[in-house]
């Protein structure tokens, strides 16, 4: 008896529009890290629609995104299957592939693809962690922050608020005045203690053997993790840091790469690569990112973004840890409902709510809309 051709199944939630909205916060003093100043940080918010129900994302980065989104994406996706985001995504990139995919386009495809995922979730009724091919119950993270623009009693103040919330690890900034490094340095392993993991990012201050210099010093301080000791252009100059360094401390890059064939270049130069979900491509692109470490034996730390990383990295087989930064959860604490706290160390998605299970305070939102 012959048996009929399953039917493909009809969309059921066709994308009926994407809205999109941005803000700039100030942060709470001047910061500075080993190459850069700032006093504000801009979030773009996109919320895309189908079903009667609203999917949030965003990216950190300039204005433009928000104009970027609605001029080149809004249109790629409208219509398309709200359960199927990765096929919005490649709408996405051939929609862009005259307009640029690397910075400005790849923070507007990542702001849309984690709004598309977010909604997928909730018409699924689970949060994003189990909508996703799931490996970890929850994600490890460290504090970050440490502004070479602190003071002393800041510095020490923000490492003992890390110290309450129990994170095993922390990273701080250096390499705008090396010199001072070593008092700083000394200064956090004290207010630390022997137990917790010391990390430092030069945010590409360094010439490689300057940095292989800076990497001797940090080692008297027990520094586990040096990030970005020379530019992540320079890949030479990352193998040569990581061929020359202490041992025992890893060297990791790569928050500033705009997709996967970056990333794959960079995994041989390092110890540890990076990504950000809000600039690699969004939810898609991180999780093809794990398979990058896996084949070049990498281990994998999430860039930032903790609302977003702590779903999106419990599906990251190779993953180490996600940067908790001061700046991103202060910000993400003030203009959304449903935030995370860490516990023992870690970050671990509520499941009782659906998608990233964030809500965008409005009314508070709107003192920053730009």
């Amino acid at each position: 008896m012959a048996v009929a051709a399953p039917q493909a199944a009809a969309v059921e939630a066709p994308i009926d529009g994407l809205d999109v909205s941005a803000y700039t916060v100030p942060t709470d003093e001047p910061e500075s890290d080993g190459t850069l100043r700032w006093d504000s940080t801009t979030i773009v918010v996109v919320e895309a629609r189908a079903g009667g129900v609203a999917g949030l994302g965003y990216a950190y980065g300039d204005v433009s995104v928000a104009s970027f989104v609605r001029s080149k994406l809004a249109e790629a996706v409208a219509g398309r299957d709200a359960l199927s985001p990765p096929g919005a995504w490649a709408a996405m990139q051939a929609a862009i592939r005259n307009a640029g995919r690397p910075g400005v386009g790849a923070m507007a495809v990542s702001a849309v693809d984690v709004a598309l995922w977010d909604l997928k979730a909730r018409l699924l009724g689970v949060c994003l962690a189990d909508a996703l091919p799931r490996f970890h119950a929850s994600v490890p993270v460290y504090g970050s922050g440490g502004f070479t623009s602190y003071a002393p009693q800041r510095l020490r103040d923000q490492l003992e608020g890390w110290m309450e919330a129990d994170l095993p690890r922390v990273k701080v900034k250096v390499g705008r005045e090396p010199e001072r490094d070593p008092d700083r340095l000394a200064l956090c392993r004290k207010a630390i203690g022997d137990g917790v993991e010391l990390m430092v990012d030069a945010n590409g201050a360094f010439t490689p053997k300057t940095a292989l210099r800076e990497a001797g010093r940090y080692a008297e301080y027990r520094v586990s993790y040096l990030e970005e000791p020379v530019s992540s252009n320079d890949r030479a100059g990352l193998a040569f840091v990581r061929e020359h360094g202490p041992a025992g401390m890893a060297i990791a890059a790569g928050e500033y790469e705009w997709g996967l064939q970056q990333l794959g270049e960079l995994a041989g130069c390092v110890d540890v690569v990076q990504a950000d979900v809000t600039r690699v491509g969004g939810v898609t692109n991180m999780l093809r990112a794990d398979g990058v470490c896996k084949a070049a034996q990498r281990r994998f730390s999430a860039h930032c973004a903790p609302a977003i990383s702590a779903h999106a990295c419990c599906a990251v087989e190779t993953l180490a840890h996600l940067e908790y930064f001061h700046d991103h959860v202060r910000i993400e604490r003030m203009l959304f409902d449903g935030t995370l706290d860490p516990a023992g160390g870690r970050l671990v998605p509520d499941r009782s709510r659906p998608g990233l299970g964030l809500e965008l305070k409005r009314a508070d939102a709107e003192e920053f809309a730009i």
